[in-house]
């Protein structure tokens, strides 16, 4: 992608400008600015990345990975997790742990872009599966 308005377009994608402006805490009137042409300075660019559950850096500039970091599993939490659950329940079989990493991740992308009306996007979450490896 060229520009920053270019990725913002993709980040809005389908969905209607004022909505996203909503998600990412900003006037539509500025996202439009935006879309035009104008930069954001750093704390705006970061409300939207943050908001639009996208990496800074790609946002600002088209490098890096699209996805925030935070989609991906913290391995040190998950173990102390799975530590709890077989103290609390031995019997249980439980799934390796690249499994358990890849639903976690795909779960917090889904309820991170979780519409408001429940509709759970399984296309962009497959888009994500892609590029889960990346991050």
């Amino acid at each position: 992608m060229d520009g920053f308005a270019e990725r913002l377009q993709s980040l809005i994608g389908e969905g209607s400008i004022s909505a996203f402006a909503r998600k990412v805490g900003l006037s539509e009137a500025l996202i439009r600015k935006y879309l035009k042409g104008a930069e954001p300075g750093l704390a705006r660019a970061n409300q939207i990345a943050m908001g639009a559950n996208c990496s800074l850096e790609w946002l600002a500039t088209g490098c890096g990975y699209l996805y925030r970091q935070a989609e991906v599993v913290d391995r040190e939490a998950l173990g102390a997790a799975q530590q709890l659950l077989q103290e609390q329940q031995p019997e249980l079989a439980l799934p390796d742990e690249e499994a358990l990493v890849t639903m976690l991740a795909f779960y917090q992308f889904l309820r991170t872009h979780k519409k408001g009306d429940g509709f759970l996007d399984l296309a962009l979450a497959r888009e994500f599966g892609r590029h889960m490896g990346e991050a």
